[in-house]
């Protein structure tokens, strides 16, 4: 039986690869600790999302807490799992915000955490191949200077090199604000490339949109369509931060993610960076999302509007993938906003009822 080792295992893009590849028949040995809670608060918890892959994968699945940042527990986790054929990294620390609070824990776990991650991989599974979740913030504030025009509801990118498909991969990472938590994912987003590059490992890096689906334990820090449907089907108010809600984000599925995922696991490539994320397919701005908040749910939202925007954010961020879908043209997206957020709607909404 082929057996892939997901950290993260709890949160959405982790227990979606877990549910992907569990149920392909593979042993799952997933990774989580719940820092997620320790991050957000309860209501963050990944608990829940444990406990379902659990009763779903059955004796597939084997929860191991360790934590990340310590390289004897991944050894262990690592020696006991035996062969390992995947090795996906999802466990992070997610937020700007969070970051500039505690920049130790953050560096410790984004970038400590990986370097761990990947030389167990070297030393116990050399063959395995190595998947990265890194983030589009790794191009710190740099999309801010492109040529963006304000529209009535959105900021959009109006002409240049990305106007047409989104940002590619050779947009420059230096000499731009990045936030600690955008360092932190570049440090461990250049060591992966390393480890491919230097060692020949089957190595990764996933710069992600905006990651989402309805296993997202979304909180304000950190989940954006999560949070923001939570809030709209149970009346919370909403803080929209800067840019007059006109910022614009792509949104990729989590399903569609992981189905990346596995065309790479597939035919790897050593080594290699692909930005993901929903591409002109499935993006909106804040204002749009909002709006579709209110149809989904029949109900006007709660919002309240901070004029200072996070440090570091993104005015527009659309993903070119243009170059993932060239090295693996038999995979697509296959789910836009509307679709995204009518699913995170139906599935959480008898959760967050009883938790009201």
């Amino acid at each position: 039986m082929k057996t892939i080792l997901v950290t993260g295992s709890g949160g959405l893009v982790g227990s979606e690869t877990a549910l992907h590849f569990g149920r392909q028949g593979y042993r799952v040995i997933g990774v989580d600790n719940n820092l997620r809670e320790y991050f957000f608060g309860p209501e963050a918890s990944t608990k829940w999302a444990v406990e379902e892959l659990q009763a779903a994968l059955g004796e597939a699945f084997t929860a191991v807490a360790a934590d990340i940042r310590d390289f004897d527990a991944v050894r262990k986790a690592f020696e006991a799992a035996g062969a390992i054929d995947l090795v996906v990294h999802t466990a992070a620390q997610p937020s700007h915000d969070w970051a500039a609070r505690e920049p130790f824990t953050d560096f410790g776990v984004n970038a400590q955490g990986t370097l761990n991650l990947l030389e167990a991989t070297r030393q116990f599974a050399p063959q395995a191949t190595f998947i990265f979740t890194s983030t589009n913030k790794v191009y710190g504030d740099t999309p801010n200077r492109l040529p963006l025009v304000e529209q009535a509801t959105r900021w959009e990118c109006a002409s240049g090199p990305y106007a047409e498909k989104g940002i590619d991969e050779t947009m420059s990472i230096d000499q731009t604000t990045h936030s600690l938590f955008g360092a932190s994912k570049v440090a461990a987003d250049v060591m992966v490339q390393e480890y491919g590059r230097y060692f020949g490992m089957k190595t990764g890096v996933f710069r992600g949109g905006c990651l989402t689906g309805p296993r997202h334990s979304g909180a304000e820090l950190h989940g954006f369509l999560a949070y923001l449907m939570k809030c709209a089907a149970t009346g919370r108010a909403y803080k929209i931060f800067g840019y007059k809600g006109k910022q614009v984000r792509d949104n990729i599925h989590s399903e569609d993610l992981v189905a990346s995922f596995a065309a790479f696991h597939a035919a790897p490539r050593a080594g290699e960076v692909y930005n993901m994320g929903g591409s002109r397919f499935s993006h909106c701005s804040m204002q749009e999302a909002v709006r579709l908040c209110e149809e989904l749910t029949g109900r006007k939202m709660q919002t309240t509007y901070v004029e200072t925007n996070r440090i570091g954010d993104h005015i527009w961020w659309v993903s070119d993938v243009s170059k993932f879908q060239a090295h693996y043209p038999d995979w697509k997206l296959t789910k836009n906003v509307r679709d995204i957020l009518a699913e995170i709607l139906e599935y959480n909404l008898p959760r967050w009822k009883k938790e009201g």
